[in-house]
């Protein structure tokens, strides 16, 4: 079964940078899309970012566009979220998905396999 793992959250200042990993040992994701999403406290969890693994065509929501950049590694099998210019409302915890490489947008409901998730904090 599929096991993906987020790393990378943290506290923060405003304008500061992190990146997030999500690693999926063990699994060639060509058939999939995977997905970065994240839920704020009160909120319902939102997508940020997608990565089709076959075409490596990505999107973005337009909250994040221009300061957020999703990419892969094959040879570690990890996908990250480079995140740059953060704000407080990008404080939430951060989950990466996968759902089926005909996935066209960033709804929740169409990724199966969820990470545990990786707290990020945008703070003075």
């Amino acid at each position: 079964q599929l096991r993906l793992v987020e790393s990378g959250g943290g506290l923060v200042q405003p304008g500061g940078s992190l990146r997030l990993s999500c690693a999926y040992p063990g699994f060639t994701l060509d058939h999939l899309t995977i997905g970065w999403f994240r839920q704020a406290p009160g909120k319902e969890r939102e997508g940020v970012s997608c990565i089709n693994m076959r075409t490596s065509s990505r999107k973005y929501a337009d909250s994040v566009k221009g300061r957020f950049t999703i990419s892969r590694d094959n040879a570690k099998n990890t996908v990250y979220l480079q995140m740059n210019s953060l704000k407080p409302e990008d404080t939430a915890v951060y989950y990466c998905a996968a759902g089926p490489n005909t996935v066209v947008g960033l709804f929740p409901g169409d990724f199966g396999s969820w990470g545990q998730g990786t707290q990020v904090t945008v703070s003075s």
